[in-house]
């Protein structure tokens, strides 16, 4: 928002409430860390477009099939009563963001963000059909005619389809991607499925091709509350102030040590290497996302220069200033800490986890009956869930109350993987063995081959013994 207001032709106010956004134009550059920013870009973007493909057991690696309430991560399924552990995993993914940008910075957004990831093969899309910065800009200013015409649309149409590949990527987590692929090619795919792609194709091509820097300095909340996380100790990108005033431009040959001049040779490459458009010179901003494409740029004219690098690196507050950078402090700590509970509990929990889970519904038509035999009956709807990988045999047995006996019209329970079975049994005591008028008993399921069981408690209503 400008906070200036300028005056009009005819004396009156002009209250500017927007900013007109300025096309940034970043300028390539080559080093360490565009290395680094490449190899994040190949590993991620590989991981994302290839694991849908991979097959693991018959079926999709990973696949989060909703419709079946089932979720596949290789050889583990999550079923809905495992969703503690999903809730853990976000818990613990918001823990290592605190961790480490406490500890580095903005190392996620710099090179490990989505947004971050597809506006570089964007911007290297764009490099390659309408070249470097400069003829970039030299493009933009010309007229409209066939070959400005022609390099827009073709850059808009690599675009739009390396979007729709993403939308398609993106469904086929959620959709098996051998069967999803056919059925787009083909029209045949189902409404939602078409929505999905396009939806998500369409806000890939939005934030990656046209608003880039605007999600990270408008939309993204991470920039709001890094502060918050940030420290004198906490690694940033900054600018050797000391080192580099008074900047100006020289020679190669000029006499630097006389102090009357800095490092700094003002060439600007730094502002125009920044994705976002800023000078790191003035200080430390939040629109700063700690790519070190500066670093990269300002090392390049360092190296021509003949200075030592590093006028543009990553530091701290406190090592700028010559003072002792303390890794190891309370805040650290805290997240590390609660990192390693938060994992151990999540490695553990999913490696001691019942492979079959039971729940007793009893039946609240009735409190309870009584037989012709003078029993006392209570019926109960057992859910029995197959969280294992093959076919189990199950019988069901109660203990907790003397004397009480179990029937069910299902002779064989037979439950197959993944399947949730329905079984109702009718449990009935002698009124002399039940002391209140609520008794608790457990239920007890268990394979044939004694590997696998469960229990559930429940309650068992009757009338009181006299």
């Amino acid at each position: 928002m400008n906070s200036e207001s300028a005056q009009t032709p005819t004396g009156g106010i002009d209250h500017h409430l927007f900013v007109k956004r300025q096309r940034i134009y970043p300028r390539e550059v080559h080093g360490l860390f565009a290395w680094l920013r490449t190899a994040a870009v190949l590993v991620l973007l590989g991981a994302f477009y290839g694991i849908p493909w991979i097959r693991w057991d018959a079926q999709q690696a990973i696949l989060f099939d909703l419709p079946a309430r089932k979720f596949h991560l290789f050889a583990l399924t999550i079923w809905p009563q495992d969703f503690i552990y999903l809730a853990a995993l976000l818990i613990i993914a918001a823990l290592s963001l605190f961790f480490f940008t406490a500890l580095a910075g903005r190392l996620w957004c710099g090179y490990a963000c989505p947004q971050t990831v597809w506006t570089e093969v964007f911007i290297w899309i764009e490099r390659r059909i309408e070249g470097g910065r400069n003829r970039q800009i030299k493009l933009d200013k010309m007229p409209w005619q066939a070959r400005k015409i022609g390099l827009k649309s073709l850059k808009h149409a690599v675009w739009i389809l390396f979007s729709l590949w993403t939308g398609l990527t993106f469904v086929g987590y959620f959709t098996p991607i051998l069967e999803l692929a056919p059925k787009l090619v083909s029209l045949s795919a189902g409404p939602w499925e078409t929505f999905w792609v396009f939806f998500y194709g369409f806000a890939t091509y939005g934030n990656a091709g046209w608003m880039r820097e605007q999600v990270c300095i408008y939309m993204c909340p991470y920039a709001r509350f890094q502060s918050a996380m940030f420290d004198r100790n906490t690694l940033i990108i900054s600018y050797d102030e000391a080192r580099g005033e008074p900047r100006g431009a020289r020679s190669h040959n000029s006499d630097r040590s006389s102090g009357d001049i800095g490092d700094c040779v003002d060439c600007t490459l730094c502002v125009q290497a920044c994705p976002t458009g800023i000078d790191i010179r003035d200080g430390l901003q939040y629109q700063c996302i700690g790519c070190a494409a500066c670093i990269d740029a300002c090392n390049g004219v360092m190296q021509k220069m003949g200075y030592p690098e590093g006028l543009v690196r990553y530091t701290t507050e406190n090592a700028l200033i010559g003072e002792k950078t303390r890794v190891l402090r309370p805040r650290v700590v805290l997240y590390a800490g609660l990192l390693a509970v938060f994992s151990a509990a999540v490695i553990w929990g999913i490696a001691t986890r019942d492979p079959i889970s039971l729940d007793v519904i009893r039946d609240r038509n009735a409190l309870y009956r009584e037989t012709a035999g003078g029993l006392i009956e209570n019926v109960y709807t057992l859910k029995i869930l197959n969280k294992g990988g093959g076919h189990n045999r199950f019988s069901v047995s109660i203990r907790g109350l003397d004397g009480a006996s179990i029937f069910s019209d299902d002779r064989d329970i037979t439950v197959t993987p993944g399947e949730v079975r329905n079984v109702v049994v009718r449990v009935r005591v002698d009124p002399i063995h039940l002391a209140h008028r609520s008794s608790e008993l457990t239920f007890v399921v268990e394979s044939h081959d004694r590997q696998l069981n469960a229990s559930e408690p429940a309650r068992f209503l009757g009338p009181a013994a006299p």
